[in-house]
């Protein structure tokens, strides 16, 4: 008898033994209209049975007790359904779309920080919207188990979503009244080789030279030297705060530890390796991306095209599904030096190399002095217009700001084709055009619309070679289309 009751506890142990990714708890939402993976441990060997929605399916742990599935593809239903996994229950699910929004701090900056929080609170009562913000670290391997829960939209929680994510998923369930998931995955101050998997990062060609150029400046960062320097920093702070304190003004912002700052950015790869990996393979619509700011100094931004396009096929490979992306491009920002404008550039380089992809171009949101805009409303809109058009077919003012596609020399001028060009228009005087001959040294310029082209000439130059439009720090957006949205910076 004891023999069989120590069987009997040890078999009960071993079903029991199931873990499943943080994701997959109370609240949640699933994909609907696709393929749904489910996955997680159990004891070598056993049989889980995974049911939901009239569907049962069963899988087999394997050796080291992973195990993994495919239910059929799901009608949404506002009903809460519950997903059962052998002893495993999660209560009320949702089935609608999916959306998974990741970058640093601009996609991090919660609605509390965002503008009119006061209406955002007063229009959160929506608990069909549920988020689900990945609070995993940085890791050195890729983890399968993350950390978070689902949590539904309402006036008391919505002030800790990312406002990017949730007001571009706002739109989208204004459009559609069905159940809408949220994933946040974003660190502030962190640089896209983060979240770009190790492996594929170190197998690229295109990007030999930007790990050389990281190689030096890691062997350049002498950790006791920027501590001591830190350190310094924080005693003259706290003088400041002080003498702040006595006088009733406010005090000054305290200085940001780098050490820390340069551990929670997780190397390459460590916060694909934490907060990414445990999220795979989830079943998504797409994803939207906001990120560049840290990718913005040094000898990175030439690279930065090469690094979103790997980013999109890496994920993508991984996820095994060409789901639609979209990024935000850098707004006007005070930033001196031309790393700005060439991140711009190469995110607008990468819509040619990233297929289903779209760009929120964002030229006239940004504020001059604060790297943290505040409209994120206006962000997410437009997000969600390129994701409304592009994604879901809807009809729509456009999907995209004017987007420069040729430039062609007639008569001693340069004439401008676009594309999302229905409606071309200027926002006060046309502006911020420049034009450069053989020589190279860029000259202001006029601009003129002549129907959907723009016709650009500087007596400063009888022969144009080249010409660029909004090459700045922060530019004034004077060129727009007829949906309101500006043209993005170039130059042809």
């Amino acid at each position: 008898m004891k023999i069989l009751a120590s069987f009997l506890l040890l078999s009960l142990s071993a079903q029991a033994a199931i873990t499943l990714p943080a994701i997959f708890s109370d609240h949640m939402v699933l994909q609907s209209g696709k393929p749904v993976p489910v996955w997680g441990t159990a004891g070598a060997g056993e049989e889980v049975t995974v049911a939901i929605a009239g569907q049962k399916k069963t899988a087999k742990a394997d050796a080291s007790g992973k195990w993994s599935l495919k239910l059929d593809a799901l009608k949404v239903t506002a009903e809460p359904q519950t997903l059962t996994i052998d002893d495993k229950t999660i209560n009320d699910v949702l089935i609608g779309e999916v959306w998974l929004g990741s970058g640093q701090s601009n996609m991090g900056l919660q609605v509390q920080g965002a503008d009119d929080y006061e209406g955002s609170k007063a229009a959160a009562n929506t608990p069909l919207i549920r988020v689900f913000t990945e609070s995993s670290g940085a890791s050195p391997t890729a983890q399968t188990q993350g950390k978070g829960s689902w949590v539904l939209c309402a006036p008391d929680t919505v002030g800790r979503f990312s406002a990017t994510l949730y007001f571009f998923g706002r739109n989208l369930y204004q459009e559609f009244k069905q159940p809408l998931g949220l994933i946040n995955s974003s660190v502030g101050g962190t640089p896209i080789e983060s979240w770009i998997s190790p492996e594929a990062q170190h197998a690229s060609a295109e990007l030999k030279p930007f790990f050389e150029a990281v190689k030096k400046e890691s062997a350049d960062f002498d950790e006791a030297k920027v501590k001591a320097g830190y350190e310094r920093q924080v005693k003259k702070w706290a003088e400041e705060a002080k003498k702040a304190k006595a006088e009733g003004k406010a005090a000054p912002r305290k200085p940001r530890d780098p050490i820390e700052t340069r551990q929670r950015k997780g190397d390459v790869g460590g916060l694909f390796n934490g907060k990414i990996a445990p999220l795979i393979p989830y079943a998504i619509r797409g994803a939207i991306w906001y990120q560049g700011e840290a990718n913005s100094n040094g000898a990175k931004p030439p690279f930065y095209q090469a690094q979103l396009t790997l980013l999109a096929k890496d994920w993508r490979t991984r996820w095994d599904d060409e789901f639609p992306f979209a990024w935000v491009q850098l707004p006007n920002f005070t930033k001196p030096g031309e790393g700005w404008p060439i991140v711009r550039e190469q995110m607008l380089n990468a819509l040619s190399t990233i297929p289903k992809s779209g760009m929120a171009i964002t030229l006239d949101i940004g504020m001059p002095k604060n790297i943290h805009p505040t409209n994120k409303q206006e962000v997410g809109r437009r997000l969600a217009q390129w994701a409304l058009g592009a994604v879901y077919h809807k009809e729509v003012a456009d999907t995209s700001g004017p987007l420069i596609d040729k430039a062609t020399v007639k008569g001693g001028a340069m004439v401008l084709t676009f594309t999302h060009a229905k409606g071309l228009t200027a926002k006060g005087e046309l502006a911020e055009f420049e034009i450069a001959g053989a020589d190279g040294q860029w000259q202001a310029a006029e601009a003129r619309i002549e129907g959907e082209t723009v016709v650009v000439s500087s007596e400063a130059v009888a022969e144009p070679k080249q010409v660029r439009y909004a090459w700045k720090d922060n530019p004034k957006a004077t060129l727009y289309n007829g949906a309101g949205i500006p043209a993005s910076p170039f130059r042809k």
